[in-house]
């Protein structure tokens, strides 16, 4: 009898969509930051068993819940609970923390301090060519933390953190590298795909055109593109434009834009495309970077089933449909003025900076148009549009959605871990207070660090996670009269306090370097292509955080006229259908 537990991917995170309730000022929190690595990872492992078994509903029966159970080291019964409890759920990986129960309180964890012991005792006596044995290291970790005050854990705890430590790192540790090789992939091919979002690719590149800025259309020099591509449909799934140079940041954001039904932004810009291409994927490829392996990154994927794999070194190949496909639209920017083209020979006299007349707003709504057009167009690899494509591969199994992009993306912010004070939070200089803090002010110092995200378009606000690991808080500044700044900014006026022989910054001399800053800003503005950019940052991440009103119109250079970004008109900007020949991959 064949047993459907599935092996490959994370097919069984999609089948339902999720609609996280989220209020003005609290998003939900799961636990992807408030439990250890092992305990994590345990849950992980859970989740690649039960949710296979969930998406089969009754095929197999009581064999497949035995297998279930003997690949966790679990009983049958535990194996129903586990069934429950995702159903019951998300159907994400924290529905299945140990001790957690759906939608109940995330507890039974151990104190930091007892986590920290058992890391440390596997790590000096059970990952070891010694290979010392389970009753040995909870004698162990029992010894330890009597030695520390420390209330020991049971043996059962011991076996969990075990069997969820890395089976390939594991066996190299104590068996050799001889031993593990059968875990090991095959490695000297791409794995194949064969379905919708399956693999999806995400790249970044700066673009090759200078922009203007949306007050005195002069140039402030490159945009980042960051781009998503499903392998297996060749179909754009995710759309990120950005002043900023890419970051686990800009991947999080790409896939907020990839998760999210499209049909609001793409109304926002006020256009009319269809782009039906929306969904989590199974699997997610990244250049192999160091600023795209953030601890937020990383659970936050595993969060949502998404396996996180980079591009192994010299291995191009892997990387090659979302690198193509980027050097196609490169080449179609080059049509647009104010291109920059590949390099200085292909530029040749061609001034990029005097030619430059479209903002960042209007090369998105460029790059839209663009994609729409890609989308209808045959591929000669796959013999079909990728919407086509896309299309068949989402009839019978429709793709999972997010219905809160908001939640989603709180997942992938950037994490700090603060104690609280009687007057809030202090983060680079900044406090934060709400009055929610206060019911926690009184025990303060009885409570851990609080764990903290921080969106570095606009710390206006941080999203502070409750002490019961249940609820992100939205924080304001504790003097609600200062401006909204990016990270960014913030950086730049604590550098030039520091050039002025500040040995002491604190809040007050911080703002009033921002006001002096944004002052020779708008003095500046007409006159220097930073301090143009400057502003152009500024006021663009102010607005990605805000409220999402229906933005106004761009405004278009007089030598431009206001058909030129309409569908099919042609002008100076280039076609609205960029890609009148498809290179190929």
């Amino acid at each position: 009898m064949s047993v459907p537990l599935c092996t490959g991917g994370a097919q069984w995170f999609h089948s339902r969509v999720h609609d996280d309730a989220v209020d003005e000022g609290r998003v939900a929190e799961r636990g992807l930051l408030t439990v250890s690595d092992e305990v994590w990872a345990l849950a992980v492992r859970r989740a690649e068993v039960i949710g296979p078994l969930a998406m089969a509903g009754t095929a197999g029966g009581a064999v497949a819940a035995e297998v279930a159970a003997e690949r966790l080291g679990i009983s049958r019964r535990q194996v129903y609970v586990l069934l429950r409890r995702w159903r019951e759920g998300r159907g994400v990986v924290s529905d299945l923390l140990p001790g957690r129960s759906s939608g109940g309180r995330g507890g039974q964890r151990l104190p930091s301090a007892v986590e920290e012991v058992i890391r440390e005792v596997l790590r000096k006596h059970y990952l070891t060519r010694q290979r010392k044995k389970v009753t040995a290291i909870h004698r162990e970790v029992i010894r330890v933390c009597r030695t520390r005050g420390l209330p020991a854990p049971s043996r059962g705890v011991i076996v969990r953190r075990i069997a969820a430590l890395d089976p390939l790192a594991a066996t190299k540790a104590r068996e050799g590298p001889d031993a593990a090789r059968s875990l090991e992939s095959a490695g000297g091919r791409v794995p194949p795909v064969t379905g919708v979002l399956e693999q999806v690719q995400i790249d970044h590149t700066v673009v090759d055109l200078v922009v203007v800025d949306e007050r005195h259309r002069l140039p402030i020099g490159r945009p980042y593109v960051t781009v998503a591509i499903d392998v297996f449909s060749r179909s754009i799934v995710g759309l990120v434009v950005t002043l900023e140079a890419p970051s686990a940041l800009s991947v999080g954001l790409c896939l907020a834009n990839m998760v999210t039904d499209k049909r609001a932004w793409v109304e926002r810009l006020g256009i009319e495309v269809d782009w039906p291409m929306a969904g989590k994927p199974d699997e997610l490829f990244l250049d192999n970077a160091a600023e795209f392996k953030s601890e937020a990154l990383r659970r936050g994927c595993q969060e949502h089933g998404i396996t996180l794999d980079y591009r192994p070194v010299g291995r191009p190949h892997y990387g090659g449909v979302i690198e193509r496909v980027i050097g196609t639209l490169m080449e179609m920017v080059h049509e647009l003025p104010g291109t920059t083209f590949s390099n200085p020979a292909q530029r040749g006299s061609y001034d990029s900076d005097a030619k430059a007349a479209l903002t960042v707003a209007e090369l998105e709504k460029w790059l839209v148009l663009a994609v729409a057009s890609y989308h209808g167009r045959v591929h000669g690899t796959t013999g079909q549009t990728p919407q086509a494509r896309w299309v068949a591969g989402t009839a019978e199994t429709p793709a999972g959605t997010v219905a809160n992009e908001s939640a989603f993306l709180v997942d992938f912010l950037p994490v700090f871990r603060r104690r609280l004070t009687r007057t809030g939070f202090v983060i680079d200089h900044v406090h934060y207070f709400s009055d929610a803090l206060k019911p926690w002010i009184a025990r303060r110092d009885r409570l851990d660090r609080f764990v903290i995200r921080r969106d570095p378009r606009d710390i206006s606000r941080i999203w502070v996670l409750d002490p019961e690991g249940e609820t992100y808080l939205s924080v304001p500044y504790r003097t609600l009269s200062r401006p909204a700044m990016s990270v960014w900014e913030h950086r730049a006026a604590l550098e030039r306090l520091r050039r002025e022989g500040r040995a002491q910054v604190d809040e007050q001399a911080l703002f009033r370097m921002v006001e002096q800053m944004r002052a020779i800003t708008v003095t500046a503005r007409s006159s220097t292509r930073k301090a143009r950019r400057d502003a152009e940052r500024r006021d663009k991440a102010g607005a990605a955080t805000r409220s999402r009103a229906a933005p106004a119109a761009p405004v278009l250079p007089e030598d431009l006229p206001a058909t030129a970004l309409e569908p099919g008109s042609a002008s100076p900007m280039g076609s609205a259908e960029p890609f009148e020949v498809i290179e190929q991959w």
